[in-house]
């Protein structure tokens, strides 16, 4: 099987993973909304809330990873591969809006609790655990490799958590009568959700502000390129993500000896690629005559 062959299976799987878990999800908000209405449970309410939210994130990923598709135009010369990192952000910030609005109901729902069905709200929550960990075991195995399908994964898997603290809540409602329980497991679980989003949102800003992506050491990359027989110095050393799959790199590199500029240009480009940067643009100076001027960056 070719390369491309690979590559195209592979996106068509995205793809259908995305599918899959916009259809899953939006049927199961549907479902649990309408039982936690009927049932006054914060608990269900939150959680469809949740989920609604993750159904809105699901189609925002699909929008950009589509979007990546799209060849670079000339006003859009990189093509739409950021809107990948703007849409990761969305996501971490759609979660904690979602989060804001599950604590604001929990509150209100201690000051004036009202009686629940726990069982009811155990087995509909049980349902939607089974639901969230099916959608993100579609974005698993890729999950590591793009920073959207990472978010889209964690939003499942948020989701499954605190389907789990309903549950939870349901049981304890139904041996106690304990109606309380519901809301103070709505803001147990708001916790835990902000504290699995803080990365994915801390990254999300870093590669929207053309930051070092995190997977990218730059003092290992400098040291990497230094290594290289006839580079005696660089300076100008840029590295930003292009989307949440790939990584680019300039930087001013200064020779010895110019004779050796087209061999070495490859042999770094083909060492970068390992290390994860695949779109590299370097301008070559030969020693004694390096610009002078503007050369303040911190590498």
């Amino acid at each position: 099987m070719s390369e491309k062959h690979h590559h195209h299976q592979a996106n068509l799987s995205v793809q259908k993973a995305f599918v899959i878990g916009i259809a899953l999800n939006t049927l199961f908000v549907i479902v649990e909304f309408s039982v936690g209405i009927w049932n006054h449970s914060v608990g269900l309410i939150s959680d469809a809330g949740h989920n609604l939210s993750d159904v809105a994130s699901l189609l925002l990923a699909m929008l950009a990873y589509g979007l990546t598709k799209i060849a670079a135009t000339k006003k859009y010369t990189y093509g739409f591969k950021k809107t990948t990192v703007l849409v990761s952000l969305i996501n971490a910030v759609i979660l904690l809006i979602a989060v804001g609005w599950i604590i604001s109901e929990s509150i209100e729902k201690i000051i004036t609790p009202k009686p629940v069905h726990g069982s009811v709200i155990a087995w509909v929550a049980a349902l939607g655990i089974l639901i969230n960990l099916l959608t993100a075991v579609l974005f698993l195995k890729r999950k590591d490799k793009d920073l959207n399908i990472k978010g889209a994964y964690l939003h499942m898997v948020a989701d499954a958590l605190v389907s789990l603290g309903v549950v939870i809540s349901g049981i304890l409602i139904y041996f106690t009568d304990w109606y309380i329980i519901d809301p103070i497991i709505g803001l147990g679980v708001a916790l835990v959700i902000i504290i699995s989003t803080w990365s994915l949102l801390k990254e999300s800003i870093c590669l929207s502000l053309d930051g070092v992506p995190a997977s990218i050491d730059i003092e290992a990359i400098s040291e990497l390129m230094l290594s290289e027989k006839h580079v005696i110095d660089l300076h100008h050393l840029h590295i930003w993500a292009l989307s949440t799959t790939e990584n680019a790199l300039t930087a001013h590199i200064v020779l010895n000896d110019m004779k050796h500029m087209e061999e070495i240009k490859q042999k770094l480009k083909n060492r970068l690629s390992h290390a994860g940067i695949e779109h590299v643009t370097l301008e070559f100076e030969l020693q004694g005559l390096a610009c002078k001027n503007n050369c303040s960056d911190p590498v």
